[in-house]
């Protein structure tokens, strides 16, 4: 048996070193130090580092009282017959009633998409509280409820593990590929590696993505159909079929922006959902004290085990989820991309992750989880008998606790996080369709009208491709199994390969290529012998023996495969990269660490820094044409006065940020822009804009308001 001090000891050492690493390239590049901002920067580097080191400490280790199991006294029965339909007709009204809600705000804000650009990145304009809320709403798909609710009723707050073990990420995220993704404006993540080593990459990349996108939309329709499936007794394919359906109807008229507004609405419907239930089960249970003393002290540690448990080892949560997945979700996954491009500014990008992994992660934490935890209580308690399936926790807590009605907003709440996931996913497929695949292969010259048609046809295929793939994800014993073992098989290669690009310049393009092939080889290998994995497995035992085929092998070492896949692609990328001629440095400039002066510059058009400029209001006045976008960016141009422009400091060719004065509009109404000219005889402050640009950004109730205005870089 494995001391329970072992595990938080392995994580924090791995993670640590990564972490250490990351702020290694942060002092590097002046992002970091011992005075001013950089002081500022480090403080809170270490402060998410002592947030969850603390916390999971105090889990892992602290001493705790514990109530005595009681026998089950009854007055439960209602909700564990699992042949009948849960809820009444109140709550199934207000499931659809939000569902069209859904549909009505998806499709109200997603007017006016003319281009590409607004399609996939809103126009870049919104605020860092915007794109936090749709980033958490994003990870919590309706798998997150049943699957951590799964888990946290047999482990206890041990389900947390996928959520607070991000901050491993941290440094390198903020201060080294944001500031790349950023300012090389690429429009999609394969486009990277296509400046970053040539087409060849970036079509294996474009590859690989798409498996994991596509795959990931197949997992969160697969959870909604076997929810529907629990709770009405639908066929788990049709259920499946109708949720795609309405949420590709939203992503196909309005794209990002509708993903972020209807995202914004479904963050904070599941969070206030997840929380109520925890609510509901410790006012149940007579406070908070009673609750916690009611968790037994094994489900109370932050690390369940080491490596004991085959379908829940803390090393392969821990390489699979906190390595493997979170770095595929915060670097490469397509979807998360867009989102960050979608904010006003670099600053904004950086303030909305921190305020996701220091405040809504782990909240999101306690809402994923908090039906098997309740659960748990409750049988301790003697509410609930101790024979209910794990899978039906969320289900039976959620019923037992809520009235009709209530229930009906719980029941929205699963609805809200499976469509903020799948709709997030289905654009990140059309974007990578649309400039990986289309633009560059099939029409080069496709204008926006034929980009955009292609967009929202390739947000319908992938929607079908995912309905295709229920089938598949149903042969897993549980959701959780599926996800880990589908993120567990393909991200590895591409974590490994996206890293050595932005942080090693040593790293070349042959490095890059073999390691993308190389690893897919050595991970399908794996699934049809998966003793190849037992070397890696640190103890983690196979289960099922007996068995054959290729789901078989994807079941053994699920959650190890990803500690395999990383190792066996690293030890590809470093062998090969010493063996390559190193690549030129005119093609790595702006593209890895060390080089943003460079990527500042190709995204504004002259040279800029990140420091923050003054900001000033003016009168908007509207030019008599729409002159011709410019720079990498297609931004529109815009005049100043000259009071303007010197109380910002702004001079032809910098870029700008204009937006209503209304700051809880968190972007809506808002441009960037390039200045074109600067009129020295115009009194005031005057800023002009073109005809399409200004109805964008201005109101029709607010054309006589001041404006604010903000030079960037």
């Amino acid at each position: 048996m494995v001391p329970i001090c072992y595990t938080y000891c392995y994580v924090y050492l791995v993670g640590g070193i990564v972490f250490a690493i990351g702020l290694y390239f942060a002092f590097k590049q002046g992002y970091v130090g011992f005075s001013g901002t950089r002081l500022r920067n480090l403080l809170i580097c270490l402060a998410v580092f002592g947030v969850f080191a603390l916390l999971q400490g105090w889990l892992q280790h602290a001493p705790m009282d514990e109530a005595q199991p009681a026998p089950y006294r009854g007055g439960a029965e209602h909700v564990l017959d699992e042949q009948s339909v849960r809820g009444q007709p109140i709550d199934y009204a207000i499931m659809i009633g939000y569902f069209v809600a859904i549909l009505a705000v998806g499709t109200w804000f997603g007017r006016r998409q003319r281009t590409t650009k607004d399609f996939f990145f809103g126009g870049q304009r919104f605020a860092w509280w915007l794109i936090a809320f749709s980033l958490i709403a994003t990870t919590v798909g309706s798998y997150s409820f049943v699957k951590y609710s799964r888990v946290g009723y047999t482990y206890g707050l041990a389900s947390s593990q996928s959520y607070l073990n991000d901050w491993i990420w941290f440094p390198l995220l903020v201060f080294g590929w944001l500031p790349i993704l950023y300012f090389s404006r690429v429009t999609s993540v394969p486009e990277y590696f296509g400046r970053r080593f040539g087409p060849a990459v970036r079509l294996w990349a474009t590859f690989y993505i798409l498996i994991y996108l596509v795959g990931y939309v197949g997992v969160n329709l697969f959870t909604m159909g076997k929810v529907l499936n629990t709770l009405v007794g639908w066929d788990i394919r049709w259920a499946a079929l109708v949720v795609a359906t309405i949420s590709a109807s939203y992503v196909t008229v309005g794209g990002q922006t509708s993903v972020i507004m209807t995202d914004l609405l479904q963050g904070v419907m599941l969070l206030l959902a997840g929380l109520l239930v925890l609510a509901l089960g410790i006012h149940y249970l007579g406070g908070f004290e009673t609750f916690w003393a009611n968790l037994p002290r094994e489900t109370r540690l932050a690390f369940a085990n080491f490596n004991q448990k085959p379908d829940f080892p803390s090393v392969g949560i821990f390489w699979q989820d906190a390595v493997a997945n979170s770095a595929m979700f915060y670097f490469l996954n397509q979807g998360i991309a867009m989102r960050f491009l979608a904010s006003r500014s670099l600053a904004d990008s950086r303030k909305a992750v921190l305020v996701m992994m220091l405040v809504l992660m782990p909240v999101a934490a306690c809402v994923v989880a908090s039906g098997g935890w309740i659960a748990r209580a409750l049988v301790n308690a003697g509410a609930l008998p101790d024979d209910i399936r794990p899978d039906q926790a969320f289900f039976i807590a959620s019923e037992l606790l809520c009235r009709p009605g209530v229930f009906g907003l719980i029941l929205a709440a699963l609805t809200a996080a499976l469509m903020s996931t799948v709709d997030t996913l289905i654009t990140a497929v059309s974007a990578i369709v649309v400039n990986d695949l289309y633009r560059p292969y099939i029409h080069p010259k496709a204008n926006e009208k034929q980009l955009l048609r292609t967009a929202r046809i390739s947000a319908v295929s992938v929607t079908v491709l995912g309905v295709l793939l229920v089938p598949v994800f149903m042969r897993f014993e549980s959701i959780y199994e599926a996800h880990g073992a589908f993120t567990a098989a393909v991200t590895p290669p591409l974590v490994v390969v996206l890293l050595l690009s932005v942080f090693c310049r040593r790293f070349t393009r042959a490095a890059a290529l073999a390691t993308l092939v190389g690893g897919m080889v050595a991970i399908t290998f794996s699934l049809f012998y998966p003793q190849v994995i037992k070397p890696f497995s640190f103890g983690v035992p196979m289960q099922d023996p007996e068995g054959a085929g290729i789901l078989w092998g994807m079941r053994q070492f699920q959650f190890m495969r990803a500690f395999y896949g990383l190792s066996a692609s690293a030890l590809i990328a470093v062998v090969v990269m010493w063996l390559s001629r190193p690549e030129p440095l005119a093609r790595q400039r702006g593209l890895v660490w060390g080089t943003i002066a460079e990527a500042i510059r190709h995204y504004k058009g002259s040279p800029g820094s990140e420091q923050k400029h003054r900001a000033s209001t003016g009168s908007v006045r509207v030019m008599e044409e729409e002159l011709p976008l410019v720079g990498e960016g297609q931004l529109p141009v815009v005049h100043l006065s000259g009071q303007l422009a010197e109380s910002i400091e702004a001079a032809p060719g910098d870029l700008v940020y204009i937006c209503d004065t209304r700051h809880w509009l968190g972007g809506l109404r808002s441009a960037q822009a390039i200045v074109q000219r600067i009129d020295t005889a115009a009194e005031g402050r005057v800023l002009w804009l073109g005809p399409q640009t200004h109805e964008t950004v201005v109101a029709r109730s607010r054309r006589n308001r001041p404006f604010r205005i903000q030079r960037l870089y």
